[in-house]
């Protein structure tokens, strides 16, 4: 054997798309645990969350960033910053599209961006059960004439199906170097972010429609007791006394029954037993509070909205 061939390949891999495309679900399905918060509402990844892959010699770094689109609010803008930070830190880009959207303006504007940077990129088409075969085949010809990728892949998130001839690929295309976290380690996000990111993510599914997107999840406390258990303490923010009825829910029924959710999930992450507090506070405007920004390991953006 050759010393490249007994080497180890390492390096970070962003996936950056428009809202919605599917990769929050993709990077689950590669790195083949939860890591990213899943929703069906659009922008419910707010910051850069990292998995963790290996694949033959190779630990592959993915960085699942903000969905990118027009910004409105001041929150909005910070998102945005965070998807295009975590593109032009990697060594790879992923630009993942949801081919039933694949000719509407958000991706239009996203690849004209992506000229910019200097990265490799590949293309990953989602979602590819929804159209027909030929279809496929004329989206991939279109896409690859707007777009310098080294290489296409079709798969379809939800399912998992094509995401190892992603890993595949990676692994021999990454670059010579040493591993950067242990070989059982799937995220560098501490469980303390990942258990509040557990927790918003039921918010989202309890409430899609009534509450919007100004609510946030902080993880006060984190106390490992003698029997090996966990007591965690977290205090769902909100903007107005409405909100807080409503994730509260009558006679407090809604915030127990996402706490029995998340309560069981963090488990799962934490390996050990957990007793949950939840907590709901009114904020007004914690979404221009440069601390909640920290909090979320986002940049606070200048001026207004």
């Amino acid at each position: 054997m050759s010393e490249t061939d007994q080497s180890t390949r390492c390096g970070f891999v962003a996936l950056i798309g428009a809202p919605n495309a599917g990769k929050s679900t993709l990077l689950n399905q590669l790195v083949g645990a939860k890591i990213s918060i899943v929703s069906r509402k659009v922008q419910t990844t707010r910051t850069q969350v990292r998995g963790i892959a290996l694949s033959g010699t190779a630990q592959i770094i993915f960085v699942d960033t903000p969905g990118i689109f027009a910004p409105k609010r001041r929150l909005d803008r910070a998102m945005v910053t965070s998807a295009w930070g975590g593109a032009t830190d990697a060594d790879l880009i992923g630009v993942l599209i949801d081919v039933a959207r694949f000719d509407h303006e958000e991706n239009t504007l996203l690849l004209e961006k992506l000229a910019e940077l200097k990265q490799p990129k590949f293309l990953i088409l989602n979602k590819i059960d929804t159209v027909a075969k030929e279809k496929l085949l004329e989206i991939t010809a279109k896409m690859n004439e707007r777009g310098q990728f080294e290489a296409t892949f079709m798969v379809a998130a939800l399912t998992g199906y094509g995401v190892k001839d992603i890993l595949a690929w990676l692994e021999k295309r990454l670059p010579l170097g040493p591993w950067l976290y242990p070989e059982d380690q799937i995220s560098d996000a501490p469980l303390r972010f990942l258990a509040a990111e557990i927790t918003r993510e039921k918010i989202f599914e309890r409430l899609h429609d009534e509450l919007p997107y100004r609510s946030t999840v902080e993880t006060e406390s984190w106390q490992q007791k003698p029997d090996g258990s966990v007591r965690i303490e977290q205090t769902i923010y909100v903007e107005r006394e409405g909100q807080r009825k409503i994730v509260l829910g009558e006679g407090g029924q809604t915030i127990k029954a996402i706490g029995q959710k998340a309560r069981a999930e963090i488990a799962e992450a934490a390996e050990a037993k957990v007793h949950l507090f939840l907590f709901v506070k009114v904020r007004e405007n914690w979404s221009d509070d440069p601390e909640r920004y920290r909090e979320m390991g986002l940049e606070f953006p200048k001026g207004k909205g």
